[in-house]
């Protein structure tokens, strides 16, 4: 679309368009681990009263076996997304006996790799399939960087959207097309913007000298300082999470994944997951009669590909995603590059989704020009440094056109255009008290007062020789807390209890219901 960004906010200006903006869609994906009173990583199996994690709707694991994740379904409201995230942390407590949830991204303490308990989903095929993925993760990572913890931001707008606000741009082609189209549009602009969220959302300045024990050199090649024996920090940090120390290696950094259409991302990702890596064909795939990883490629599956954002569509279990995406284009986008905020109970509130839905809103509205090789490294550039520096007052980032601008003059620039989208949904939800603005205006004063940052207010809190342990730990018990003085109502739990019990039947009929080997089955999972 050639239409200025001013030019297209007008176009949801219209009375036709401008209701469809209260159903935009938004699921919530939360991890955190489980851990011991004292803060060590809980080495127990997950808790049979919250299901099966291989069927439950709600409450499931991400890489390791202690590391949970919490699942909103998608909903159209922040305040439901919230009060649903919050129902299922209180019902998690419910069966976690005397253990914690961390309410931090970078993990607790963690006695060495061999402490980090690979994620089990029963016996059946498909849930030895995700087990052995995550043992191929271990072999290709190490196992400390799948205790690390995040918060996905899954968004949408209806489907009913797309044709009219086609129509309105004046635009041609199928709907599905301009649909995924868009979203890609958006997702370059993200890729080009998201050190803004790094810098107002980021909340992992620092984190405990366990996680970097089974690595004695990176402290220092990270440039970390020790804020006293037992914690590591960035003075200007504001998301270790996202930076080296996260979920990457070398082998993905030859990955070229274009996101300039559905044709070259299917192609480029399709392509990592096709092709043998030397170093995986060294490590081998069933060793002694025991997997190590699902094949040999340069990625197993598409979802070892990090990246901050993903174009995505609900895909049958046995499916491959990339296929059904190939096919049927981009239903909704996930962000990934969202810290937990250790201060809030359930990771994330109402204010930060709002300004979410407006952030994303205006990456999709503004102009977004095919992203090349050259853009793309100034992206990375951009990122690391916010990452690493996001709290320098000083800090400079190069523009499209290779110009430096200061972090708090172009995010100013930033922020005034989706103040303009945040009133613009303010309007269509009819908020009188302009929730929308507010949460941009909020998110203003970070940029003013670095101080008022989460990054920041975490440092702040260390404090007094305080460790980042200690720290988590008074916070995750301030919040179990918060859940037990809340307890659910008598319907919520019975509704909680009752999809645990339904997640362990339907897991026993899955595993029933196999037919074939597992050697069987993942060759014919791997030629799909």
């Amino acid at each position: 679309m050639s239409n200025t960004f001013k030019q297209r906010l007008n176009l949801l200006r219209n009375d036709t368009i401008l209701p469809q903006l209260t159903r935009i869609k938004r699921g919530i994906e939360k991890e955190a681990l489980r851990t011991t009173p004292a803060g060590k990583l809980a080495q127990t199996a997950h808790p049979q009263a919250l299901g099966s994690t291989l069927t439950h709707p709600s409450i499931t694991t991400d890489y390791s076996e202690a590391l949970l994740e919490f699942i909103t379904p998608a909903l159209e409201s922040p305040e439901e997304a919230i009060d649903y995230l919050r129902n299922v942390h209180s019902y998690a407590y419910s069966g976690l006996n005397n253990e914690l949830i961390w309410p931090a991204s970078m993990p607790c303490i963690i006695d060495g790799e061999e402490s980090i308990r690979i994620a089990e989903y029963g016996h059946s095929n498909i849930g030895t399939l995700k087990h052995v993925y995550r043992i191929g993760l271990a072999w290709r990572y190490g196992k400390t960087m799948q205790a690390i913890a995040g918060v996905h931001y899954n968004f949408s707008l209806p489907v009913s959207f797309w044709p009219l606000f086609k129509a309105l741009a004046g635009e041609t082609g199928s709907d599905q097309q301009f649909q995924t189209e868009q979203y890609f549009a958006l997702i370059r602009n993200f890729h080009r913007y998201s050190w803004l969220s790094l810098y107002l959302f980021g909340a992992s300045p620092a984190l405990c000298k366990s996680f970097m024990d089974s690595q004695p050199d990176d402290a220092q090649s990270h440039q970390l300082k020790a804020h006293n024996a037992d914690t590591l920090y960035g003075p200007q940090a504001t998301s270790l999470r996202m930076g080296d120390l996260g979920y990457q290696n070398d082998a993905q950094q030859g990955i070229n994944v274009c996101y300039n259409s559905l044709e070259r991302y299917v192609e480029g990702l399709g392509k990592a997951i096709n092709t043998p890596h030397p170093a995986y064909e060294a490590i081998g795939v069933k060793v002694g009669g025991q997997y190590r990883q699902l094949n040999t490629n340069i990625l197993q599956i598409e979802n070892e590909y990090y990246s901050d954002i993903r174009p995505k569509r609900v895909t049958p279990s046995c499916q491959k995603p990339l296929h059904v995406l190939a096919k049927q284009g981009v239903e909704y986008i996930e962000v990934r590059n969202l810290d937990i905020n250790p201060f809030l109970p359930t990771g994330i509130d109402e204010q930060q989704i709002r300004f979410m839905d407006a952030f994303l809103l205006f990456c999709l509205l503004e102009e977004s020009p095919s992203c090349e090789a050259a853009q793309e490294k100034l992206n990375i550039h951009n990122k690391s440094q916010v990452v690493s520096h996001g709290r320098n007052e000083n800090l400079q980032l190069f523009t499209e056109q290779g110009q430096e601008r200061s972090l708090q003059q172009w995010g100013s620039e930033l922020l005034d255009k989706i103040e303009t989208v945040a009133a613009l949904l303010d309007d269509a939800h009819q908020l009188n008290d302009n929730a929308y603005v507010n949460a941009v205006a909020a998110q203003r004063e970070k940029l003013n007062d670095s101080s008022k940052t989460p990054s920041a207010q975490l440092l702040n809190a260390m404090q007094d020789n305080k460790s980042f342990v200690d720290i988590c730990l008074e916070l995750a018990k301030n919040h179990k807390t918060h859940f037990e003085n809340n307890p659910l109502s008598a319907e919520v739990l019975a509704e909680f209890q009752q999809q645990s019990h339904q997640s362990l039947l339907d897991q026993q009929a899955i595993e029933s219901a196999d037919t074939e080997t597992f050697d069987d089955f993942l060759a014919h999972y791997n030629a799909l």
